[in-house]
């Protein structure tokens, strides 16, 4: 595994950037500026049609990115490559993730992880909708990851997440942008990061509930996993196939 610590500035000088996905509809992100925990000194809003009309915390630089012609659950990583933060932290506005949750995630940064990420599904964790069809598919999800990876996540597709500065460049960001986190998840299992789960509980969205495409994410974060398994990773999903390689 990456340790998240190697080569870094020391503990409390490190910068926290929050990478903010607008999409169409979502309010004006004043309610996340009012939120902000001490930590995060600069934000970075990308995407979406609306933009904040109040004053940022002291101290904290707010750009905005875009507007790009994003269709729902996507990002485009320019928000994430433009960051300039140590730490960055990336969340949707549409009001089902909360900026007072960040410090959790910063807590396992600093202490060794390389990917941090929210689950609705472990204690403490909770969320307001969650489409029978979605969950099936997840549950799927959930089992091939674990098959291939040998890590038992228990909450794939919430795009709550938060990582290194220096992974970047692992975590294959493409200008097509992704599934708000899920396929960044996947690049850091592929390439042995530490990743830790912190509990999160998802609230309900400001403009009504969400209209997820669970056949084309689920496919595409499924290729995914497929294309970047580990090459000893069919030995765990078929036991007679270690029998013949021994």
């Amino acid at each position: 595994m990456r340790r998240a610590t190697d080569g870094l500035p020391p503990p409390g000088t490190r910068t926290v950037s929050l990478v903010v996905a607008l999409r169409p509809g979502d309010r004006a992100p004043d309610w996340i500026l009012a939120q902000l925990p001490p930590a995060v000194r600069e934000v970075v809003l990308v995407g979406g049609d609306a933009k904040a009309t109040g004053p940022a915390p002291d101290g904290v630089t707010v750009r905005r990115l875009g507007p790009w012609d994003c269709a729902a659950g996507d990002v485009p990583h320019a928000g994430l490559l433009a960051a300039t933060g140590d730490q960055l932290v990336l969340m949707g506005a549409d009001g089902s993730m909360s900026p007072r949750e960040i410090p959790h995630y910063l807590h396992y940064l600093e202490n060794g992880f390389g990917f941090v990420k929210g689950s609705r599904f472990i204690a403490g964790g909770d969320f307001s909708e969650y489409p029978l069809l979605r969950r099936i598919g997840h549950g799927t999800l959930l089992r091939v990851a674990r098959q291939l990876y040998g890590q038992h996540l228990t909450d794939l597709w919430y795009g709550f997440c938060a990582f290194r500065r220096e992974f970047l460049g692992l975590l294959d960001l493409r200008p097509d942008g992704v599934e708000l986190g899920a396929e960044l998840v996947t690049h850091a299992l592929h390439y042995g990061l530490r990743v830790a789960e912190v509990p999160s509980l998802e609230l309900p969205r400001h403009h009504g509930p969400a209209h997820p495409r669970t056949a084309r994410d689920g496919s595409r974060i499924l290729a995914t996993l497929l294309r970047e398994r580990p090459h000893h990773a069919l030995l765990r999903i078929r036991p007679a196939l270690r029998i013949r390689a021994g």
